[in-house]
């Protein structure tokens, strides 16, 4: 009892002296310093995978911004004049606004067969007086190009969002794959030098766990992070898509001649 309560004593204040170490040294330093090359390169692949993860996120976050920010002046110059060619005719630019590569791509459809061409030009508007109204199969044409037009602007609002994804999903199963794998070769090592103790696993243990903590902190921010974007990328995409049936209904009332369709039931 004597010889296991003096080994106890002798454990306890190894234990101490490693504690001590590690408060000396800051745990993810000691950790970091005691991980071994498998563990250090998943951390560098971590690191890539945050560099990557945040620098979408802030950029995806300014572009939403931007783009919420130009939606609501697009909407505002829209809805002050009841013509929905009006802004088109005096080409006015709201770059950024998704709403309004919406509304050019449908008033360029429209204008192509008012017309017969997109193009703008002083006569404009004494042409567009003077022209005939488009049939329903034709306003079909301008609601598919809006339509176009909504998708391929969802396309681009959520362009790299895979890559925050997978920063989410793998980022996880990559530290645990460090920290198994440092786990592994820290019972290896205590094996083969046949001493098992605290002082001699916990070096090699902690440097396995670090992988894991740090890809939590990869993970769990862009986790939040990919949440907001996609609620606001849906958001703006529901904004479009509520544009686009605002903006065929003005065509409607203005530019499709209905009759023809009742003639051709008839028929």
């Amino acid at each position: 009892m004597a010889f296991l309560r003096n080994g106890v004593i002798t454990y306890a204040g190894d234990a101490q002296m490693l504690i001590a170490t590690l408060l000396a040294a800051g745990g993810l330093l000691f950790a970091f310093d005691h991980a071994t090359i498998a563990g250090k390169l998943v951390l560098s692949l971590l690191a890539v995978a945050s560099i990557f993860s945040w620098s979408i996120m802030i950029t995806k976050l300014r572009v939403i911004r931007f783009a919420r920010k130009q939606n609501v002046r697009f909407l505002a110059a829209f809805r002050q004049d009841r013509q929905p060619l009006r802004l088109f005719e005096k080409n006015k630019r709201f770059p950024g606004s998704p709403v309004f590569s919406v509304y050019r791509a449908g008033c360029e459809e429209m204008t192509f067969h008012l017309l017969g061409s997109p193009e703008v030009d002083d006569t404009f508007r004494a042409r567009l007086g003077i022209a005939d109204k488009i049939s329903p199969a034709q306003m079909g044409a301008v609601n598919a190009a809006m339509e176009r037009a909504v998708g391929e602007t969802a396309l681009a609002l959520e362009s790299q969002m895979i890559l925050l994804a997978t920063a989410v999903s793998g980022s996880p199963f990559l530290g645990l794959l460090g920290t198994v794998w440092g786990v592994m070769d820290a019972f290896t090592g205590v094996a083969e030098a046949g001493s098992p103790s605290l002082v001699s696993m916990a070096p090699g243990v902690s440097g396995a766990l670090i992988t894991t903590v740090t890809a939590l902190c990869v993970a769990i921010p862009a986790m939040f992070g990919y949440n907001f974007l996609v609620t606001s990328i849906r958001g703006i995409i529901v904004e479009m898509d509520n544009f686009a049936a605002e903006l065929a209904s003005e065509f409607e009332h203005k530019y499709v001649d209905h009759g023809s369709r009742e003639s051709a039931f008839r028929r």
